[in-house]
């Protein structure tokens, strides 16, 4: 099911989008880009990788909380995920950014 992308420009200026699920909850956060064009375009580089598993890095925090990051295929961080409690919750956020990206609405929260 499509999720919705919000597109927003944070307090130091900078572009940046989220991943929102059906639900409302936030499963991918960008990094800030400097132009518009460039936040969209990594919105579209979600939306092509977003269902390959091998664009996910799955990493661990040092206080033993679970995380993902998503990849280009230049291996370029397009967004990472929120802190999971477990290693199938994590597993699950990945699942979700392929289902909520596909056919998603982008909102542009700039305007």
């Amino acid at each position: 099911m499509a999720g919705k992308f919000e597109l927003y420009k944070d307090k130091g200026g900078e572009f940046r989008f989220r991943l929102k699920a059906s639900n409302g909850q936030t499963i991918l956060t960008s990094e800030g880009y400097k132009s518009k064009s460039s936040a969209q375009n990594g919105i579209r580089s979600v939306q092509e990788n977003g269902e390959d598993a091998k664009r996910f890095e799955m990493t661990t925090t040092p206080s033993g909380a679970y995380r993902f990051n998503l990849t280009a295929k230049n291996n370029q961080t397009i967004g990472q995920s929120q802190n999971y409690k477990s290693e199938s919750a994590r597993d699950n956020g990945i699942e979700a950014v392929g289902r909520a990206s596909k056919g998603a609405e982008i909102v542009d929260l700039t305007e």
